[in-house]
């Protein structure tokens, strides 16, 4: 019998409340969108992420985050997230859910 029993035995007419938990993003969210472009390095495709100005620790967990969620390789160099392959929507449909406004760039 754990404690929620034993209170319920003792105190039969009470009604437990439970408070409304408010979710806080993980992450700095802000006003200017996001850059999302494709480019071709070296003959491979690429999507790189850029224009953050939030906290470089909040950017590098997105990148993480962004990275197991596609099981893709990628990286975070020069204030930008850069993934390997063309993976422009699914990256631009999460960041929209996480509540980030989005910019396609080129192609």
């Amino acid at each position: 019998m754990d404690l929620q029993d034993q209170l319920k035995n003792l105190f039969p007419d009470h009604q437990l409340e439970e408070a409304p938990k408010e979710e806080k993003p993980d992450v700095w969210l802000q006003e200017e969108p996001l850059l999302c472009k494709y480019e071709k390095r070296k003959g491979k495709p690429i999507t790189i992420i850029d224009g953050y100005n939030g906290a470089t620790e909040d950017f590098k967990k997105l990148a993480k985050e962004i990275k197991t969620k596609f099981s893709v390789g990628g990286s975070f160099k020069d204030e930008k997230i850069i993934i390997q392959g063309d993976y422009r929507d699914q990256i631009m449909k999460l960041l929209k859910e996480k509540g980030f406004n989005v910019k396609r760039v080129g192609g």
